[in-house]
């Protein structure tokens, strides 16, 4: 899934078991996992401990993937250009055993937007590089901040050393920490972050003493022409042409809808796809070019083949191009904390234009955002809080499924904060957390259901919320109905909000309700599925179909 698109160095061993590199593979596998279970159970805050809003991953010595876990789409953007920046800024000569490198920064740091914190630990066998260990996990913290440009957003921070050959530098993490509004959290956080690249280091050693260097590294090259190869026969089922989709973007930060559209052009066993959106904004929505290419690596392999290992070879047959100093591929300065509510419109676009050649593959839009609300504010003893939620919402139906309700979809993958550790841990109270009846599109498969969420504050704080399709509606397919668009309400005398921020007092609410899932064919198939399924049970009546009718929308 790297940006490095030339061939590795052909395989000296050929007689390479294929069992063995199954084995390996799978290891892999379970190493990454194991990794991010790691992280999530050793975090302080709630974010990563409850919500698990991170993200692990193997790259071999070169910055290739290996692995990445079954976690976040959205960071395989923060990982793939970190490690190739360490070995262009510093040189495999230049790395030691107990290294471990930090980073954030979108533009000299590799990451996506500033709250990801990559850390990064090269893996040594002997004196020879074999892997890295790397993960990213979304630190709440950098709150309350403007959003017209990228020194507006929080510390940036290029790959620099947090441990040199094992030892902490103190006066990089005193650093770090002094620019933090909650640095308990952060520091307890990074503590977890190097546990999960200590033990994928260690499980990665005792794979190297099992099988061999040489058939390790051999093993994770294979793999990534396996995954080429995978690629590459997916992308010839989809018959040869030219695909085009355009949808409208907005959000609370713009009073204008966006255009964006995306061009695919399939030939053989190869894709390209070229992307148009407007000039770079004064807004948080810009998405970095590594951004781009983890959202688009995300959405063709669901469709193509949604098995394939996830390694670096599948971007191979995959070509990516966005105009420099747009949205979809911005440039500094750009503000880019909100990318990936514009990722996830990304991958409508892709859905939306694949969707006439492979219709079986493909679903009606999803929600198309990544709804968050942030509250902030101070303790009587004077330290900062800061509560983040990202809420989820209707999936997409699909040709045979209907969508999923009340969930983090495409390049987001987080969970849900449990009321328990809401209340507990912060003063506010969750007044209801439901479903939205209705909202999802009707068709002859429903779109998913989006999400209630009403807050009340308990105390004087900031608030941030932000999200998209509230000034349009996730599309559906093939006769499908839209889904519902979502937004948010304050109660009688709250505000002024400016562009989604503003002030609370004690007992004001805020509620969140977050779109649905477009419906997916011609919603009378619906119900005269259900009135055949009833009449061969002896179920049906004028009642039944009056209620399912009135339920479905269908006249």
């Amino acid at each position: 899934m790297a940006q490095i698109k030339q061939k590795p160095p052909a395989v000296e061993n050929r007689s390479l078991n294929p069992i063995t590199i199954e084995v390996i593979g799978s290891a892999f596998a379970s190493i990454v996992e194991e990794m991010g279970e790691t992280l999530v159970r050793s975090s302080y805050s709630t974010n990563i401990k409850e919500r698990r809003d991170c993200s692990t991953a193997l790259f071999d010595a070169a910055g290739n993937t290996l692995c990445q876990a079954e976690h976040v789409p959205m960071h395989l953007g923060s990982f793939i250009g970190f490690v190739p920046l360490i070995l262009r800024k510093y040189g495999i000569d230049g790395l030691k055993a107990g290294d471990v490198f930090i980073g954030n920064d979108a533009y000299e740091g590799g990451g996506t937007h500033l709250p990801d914190i990559v850390i990064a630990e090269p893996i040594f066998h002997g004196d020879r590089l074999i892997a890295w260990a790397i993960n990213t996990a979304h630190h709440s913290d950098f709150v309350d901040r403007g959003h017209a440009h990228i020194y507006q957003e929080g510390l940036r921070i290029p790959p620099i050393r947090l441990h040199r050959a094992g030892e902490l530098q103190q006066d990089i993490q005193d650093l770090f920490l002094l620019n933090c509004q909650v640095p308990r959290e952060r520091l307890s956080d990074l503590r977890a972050q190097m546990a999960a690249n200590r033990l994928g280091v260690r499980r990665m050693a005792d794979l190297c003493g099992k099988y061999g260097v040489d058939t390790v590294e051999a093993a994770g090259r294979e793999l990534q022409d396996y995954a080429e190869r995978r690629m590459r026969a997916g992308i010839r089922t989809i018959p040869d042409g030219i695909y085009t989709f355009a949808d409208r973007f907005d959000c609370e930060a713009f009073d204008t809808l966006w255009d964006f559209s995306v061009r695919i052009i399939v030939r053989g066993d190869e894709m390209e796809l070229r992307f148009d959106s407007p000039p770079q904004s004064r807004s948080p929505m810009n998405v970095v070019h590594t951004a781009l290419l983890a959202t688009v690596y995300y959405a063709v392999k669901s469709i193509v083949d949604p098995t394939m290992p996830p390694n670096a070879g599948l971007a191979r047959p995959i070509t990516i191009l966005a105009d420099k100093g747009t949205v979809l591929n911005c440039v500094h300065p750009a503000a880019v904390d909100g990318r990936l509510t514009s990722c996830q419109r990304v991958v409508d676009l892709i859905h939306g234009a694949l969707a006439p050649a492979v219709p079986e593959r493909v679903t009606a839009a999803s929600n198309g955002s990544c709804f968050d609300i942030t509250f902030s504010g101070q303790r009587p003893d004077g330290s900062f809080w800061v509560y983040l939620e990202t809420i989820g919402g209707g999936n997409g139906a699909r040709f045979d499924k209907d969508g999923l309700d009340g969930v983090h979809v495409h390049m987001t993958n987080t969970s849900n904060l449990p009321v328990e550790a809401l209340e507990v841990e912060y003063p506010i109270t969750l007044l209801a957390y439901e479903l939205i009846d209705g909202s999802g599109g009707a068709g002859e498969f429903r779109g998913g259901m989006g999400i209630r969420r009403v807050y009340r504050a308990e105390e004087a704080c900031r608030v941030h919320y932000g999200g998209s399709r509230m000034r349009s509606q996730p599309w559906g397919l093939n006769g499908g109905l839209p889904g519902a668009s979502g937004g948010f309400r304050l109660s009688d005398g709250v505000g002024p909000f400016v562009k989604g921020v503003g002030t609370v007092n004690a007992g004001d609410i805020i509620e969140v309700f977050t779109p649905g899932g477009g419906g997916y064919g011609d919603p009378t198939r619906r119900l005269a599925a259900a009135v055949d399924r009833d009449m061969r049970d002896g179920n049906f009546t004028a009642k039944t179909a009056a209620v399912f009718q009135s339920k479905e929308g269908v006249a």
